[in-house]
């Protein structure tokens, strides 16, 4: 079975876009060059922050070949399948080519609101659909309903290739339950920069991150520190960014990491519709802590 290492800071890579709405294919490869050499441990490609629903599926796939193409497996690279047509997620797994994909990260189908029934058959198909190692996503905040831990465990004990859940119901209990309760093959990763720190001290591996884009070095610092036990360290970074996790979901994400990135040289301030900028009192807020965090 193929395996990966997910140990560590992932990033929700970002999809940069210029002033007329196309694809910045040359600003996307600086932004996945400086992840490469600023501490990232793995990317994930076309999920959430990426804003995928927004992008054709020549984009889709001109993205992965470019990422694969320019990374050179120097770090893995994970890529989001997701949607809430069982029948066609399984299409999509059984008819591309997944030549430089390390892992898929699938979330939970969204806006039909299956019941748990439902989410563990609609996984089970994923995962006899492909034999990659797959790491569920719950983020109920944006799918309407949440995968429980019962059935998080459930998918878990089933199937080996499923490794990981990224988690971002922002429930600390039910996290921590399926920390306490999981199978040795099976890890938590948060899905939630905020609690990424206290994730980690309760057993958590990492966190698949939004702030990473744009801080890649500083927020894989804190998650290796928490991993190593060094919690006063690791805690002094989470307590520097405190400030800078509100204000880049304040306006929803990927408006405030696009926004941050865009103060920092990287990308143009856009987002497809519906998607709109931050707002410019937000982006000052932003501007404020990073002048204050003395970070470029």
């Amino acid at each position: 079975m193929t395996t990966i290492d997910l140990k560590g800071m992932g990033v929700a890579l970002v999809t940069p876009f210029k002033a007329d709405d196309s694809v910045d294919f040359e600003a996307l490869q600086r932004l996945v060059e400086y992840q490469v050499r600023n501490g990232t441990d793995y990317l994930v490609i076309l999920g959430t922050t990426a804003e995928t629903p927004t992008l054709a599926e020549a984009e889709k796939a001109e993205i992965v070949r470019r990422i694969v193409v320019q990374v050179r497996r120097r770090i893995p690279l994970v890529l989001g399948v997701g949607g809430n047509c069982t029948r066609e997620v399984v299409r999509k797994l059984n008819q591309d080519d997944f030549h430089g994909i390390d892992g898929i990260l699938s979330v939970v189908p969204y806006y039909n609101k299956p019941s748990q029934e439902g989410i563990y058959r609609h996984y089970k198909a994923i995962a006899e659909a492909i034999p990659l190692p797959l790491i569920l996503y719950n983020v109920p905040g944006r799918t309407g309903v949440n995968m429980t831990a019962e059935t998080t465990l459930r998918i878990a004990r089933e199937f080996e290739h499923v490794v990981a859940v990224k988690e971002a119901s922002g429930n600390i209990v039910q996290m921590d339950g399926i920390i306490k309760n999981k199978p040795q093959h099976f890890e938590v990763i948060s899905g939630d920069d905020s609690i990424t720190f206290p994730l980690i001290a309760l057993g958590a591996i990492g966190v698949i991150s939004v702030i990473g884009n744009a801080l890649p070095a500083e927020f894989s610092r804190m998650v290796h520190l928490a991993l190593s036990g060094d919690y006063e360290s690791a805690r002094a970074i989470h307590s520097r960014f405190i400030d800078l996790f509100e204000l880049l979901t304040v306006d929803g994400n990927p408006a405030g990491v696009k926004s941050l990135l865009h103060l920092m040289g990287y990308i143009e301030n856009k987002l497809r519709l519906p998607l709109v900028p931050t707002r410019i009192p937000t982006s000052e807020k932003i501007r404020e802590v990073l002048q204050r965090l003395s970070i470029k």
